[in-house]
């Protein structure tokens, strides 16, 4: 195998790629990437066999053929290489060669007959939306997937396609969130699809976006989830589970609202949680019809109290909550105004955008 490229040319689509790769591996073959040249170009994998990217790029190849080389090393090589520099590849034997100006570098390879494929599987339904949107639906969910709990339909965001929408909702026990967005689908399903993708191919699916006008496509099937844009396929394995009726934790009756503005009370609940306990980031809130109380205290003794102006409806409530989870909620949120509803100190809150409702976020209240 032999090919020439200029190293821009290669550079994303192998930082993607090795972004798949796990440091610490079951099989060696999994520390590789394969490379695969032949008279269409060029085609990179990864896996850590439950997620798995392809990258190709359009390259004339001198010699086409197929081999695994150390995926982290060649990135490294690739990014400590000069700009503008173009980068000869070459494998003999069990050696991978790359050769750049006067910098010559030698690889140990192993058989691409022994690099694993994610199996294709037939797609239920096929979704066609602008980058930009699902890349707003994956900011605006993906804080709430939880990490590493034994629940594991909960370490991933689940995607839920109806008629020509898409919506994605996470949750970690404490706190939910849920976005929804306009999109083309095609496909034999009928009704509402519904998959948990898995918390590492969410992370790479918000990788593999930028900030181009270009529409992408997913696929979703009974078992994997298929992501193209452009020269780049993500496939992932679903996450087997039954996602909880998360319809049933978002509050319908709150009868206390408050408005306020978002950066005010972003910059407030900040301030205060500089002195909440650091284990717990408890603070508790005092609101009355035109101001809203923030308190946070410590084992230190030390104590913060924050005033910021509101209007809300309702008689006087004193209610806790984590806040790490209102500032991760107000840092997504992208209107001026919010509105919170709650009914009581011990009922969970309902967060959104005063103007725009295709976002919402409940939080559950802390005992302080």
């Amino acid at each position: 195998m032999k090919f020439t490229i200029p190293r821009e040319s290669l550079l994303k689509p192998l930082q993607l790629v090795t972004g798949v790769v796990e440091r610490r591996q079951t099989l060696p073959v999994l520390a590789n990437l394969l490379i695969q040249a032949d008279a269409e170009g060029l085609s990179l994998t990864g896996t850590d066999l439950e997620v798995e990217m392809i990258a190709r790029c359009s390259v004339p190849v001198e010699q086409p053929g197929e081999i695994t080389i150390p995926a982290r090393k060649l990135a490294d090589i690739w990014r400590a290489l000069p700009d503008g520099a173009d980068v000869s590849v070459s494998v003999e034997g069990e050696r991978a060669t790359i050769k750049s100006g006067r910098s010559r570098f030698t690889l140990a390879t192993l058989p691409a007959a022994d690099f694993p494929k994610v199996e294709n599987a037939d797609s239920d339904v096929v979704v066609t939306l602008p980058q930009k949107q699902i890349g707003k639906l994956i900011d605006q969910v993906s804080f709430a997937m939880a990490q590493q709990d034994v629940r594991v339909f909960l370490n991933g965001m689940l995607l839920e396609v109806g008629d020509n929408s898409i919506r994605a909702v996470a949750t970690d026990g404490h706190r939910l969130a849920m976005a929804s967005k306009p999109c083309e689908t095609s496909g034999p399903a009928e009704g509402v699809k519904q998959a948990i993708v898995p918390r590492k191919a969410v992370v790479e699916m918000g990788r593999l976006l930028d900030e181009e006008e270009e529409d992408l496509s997913i696929q979703l099937g009974s078992n994997h989830l298929k992501v193209t844009k452009g020269g780049v396929t993500l496939t992932t394995k679903l996450v087997d589970g039954q996602f909880p009726d998360y319809e049933k934790v978002v509050p319908k009756d709150a009868s206390r609202v408050l408005h306020g503005d978002r950066n005010t009370l972003k910059e407030g609940f900040h301030r205060a949680s500089i002195l909440s306990n650091e284990k717990y980031r408890g603070v508790r809130l005092a609101i009355s019809p035109h101001s809203l109380t923030i308190q946070a205290n410590n084992p230190e003794q030390e104590e913060a109290e924050e005033t910021v102006a509101v209007q809300f409806s309702g008689d006087q409530l004193e209610i806790g909550f984590n806040v790490s989870y209102l500032l991760d909620v107000l840092s997504v949120l992208d209107s001026e105004q919010v509105q919170m509803s709650v009914s009581d100190a011990n009922s969970s809150a309902l967060l959104e955008s005063a103007d725009d409702s295709d976002a919402v976020y409940v939080v559950m209240p802390m005992r302080l």
